[in-house]
């Protein structure tokens, strides 16, 4: 039984890593939300989706890494 697309290609790695960079975005979110800052909810939004769209796990950490570096270098 083929399962195909997303769930096909779903390892424990990519769901760790997922849950961790989807996790600090959600933090980042909230914290622009209750700040009234647009760059840190608009990074914890990407944070918080860019994996459904990525499959590969060392570019997903890499593209979340990216991310949470322009979190910090955008931090108050």
């Amino acid at each position: 039984m083929d399962l195909g697309g997303l769930a096909s290609s779903m390892t424990a790695w990519n769901i760790i890593g997922s849950l961790i960079f989807s996790g600090i975005g959600f933090v980042a979110f909230m914290h622009g939300k209750k700040h009234g800052r647009f760059q840190p909810m608009a990074i914890g939004g990407a944070l918080m989706v860019y994996s459904y769209f990525i499959s590969n796990t060392a570019l997903m950490c890499l593209v979340g890494a990216a991310l949470t570096a322009a979190l910090y270098y955008y931090r108050d």
